[in-house]
């Protein structure tokens, strides 16, 4: 069994990687990423999201690092936080949501163990939406649920977001 070298937290908020890994007990974990349609549903969101940013109070990011625990790293695809939070390198409170958009290559015990972990740390919502069977669910440590009317909420708050809107602007690309 091959062993991996394990890297201080200094050096990995010192470093960039391209792209950005996890970062779980010294070891960099990397990330699914790059296909089109990954990048496309990110781009969609973080549109939707920004264009509401003043009306819901957020600010929206892609690719933030959010310090989950001491030695814990995640980077969710899109990161919502409330807009009076003060700008950082590194999130280390709860954001309001985290979506992780699945890629082929994700296995979902994998994303449920990111799931955990968000609401672990008080993440109040977490989303997962997979482009390639066109759903989205509400992420719990429960597991995943579809809502039945097909829009993704934030409970307590005006976020939400229609799955047809997302996946509408997906098809016309």
């Amino acid at each position: 069994m091959a062993s991996s070298v394990l890297v201080p937290v200094s050096e990995y908020l010192a470093s960039s990687y391209h792209p950005d890994r996890d970062y779980i007990d010294g070891e960099l974990k990397e990330r699914n990423m790059g296909e089109e349609a990954h990048a496309e549903v990110q781009a969609i969101l973080a549109r939707i999201i920004g264009n509401h940013r003043a009306e819901w109070g957020v600010r929206v990011m892609t690719e933030v690092r959010v310090q989950t625990l001491a030695t814990h790293f995640r980077i969710p695809d899109v990161c919502v936080v409330p807009s009076s939070r003060p700008r950082g390198t590194v999130i280390r409170y709860a954001p309001t949501l985290c979506i992780e958009i699945l890629s082929p290559e994700d296995r979902m015990s994998n994303v449920q163990e990111k799931v955990n972990e968000y609401a672990r740390f008080g993440v109040p919502s977490i989303w997962v939406i997979d482009p390639q069977q066109r759903v989205g669910y509400h992420a719990s440590l429960h597991g995943f649920e579809q809502p039945a009317d097909g829009v993704l909420r934030v409970v307590g708050s005006p976020i939400e977001i229609s799955l047809a809107e997302i996946f509408a602007e997906l098809d016309e690309f």
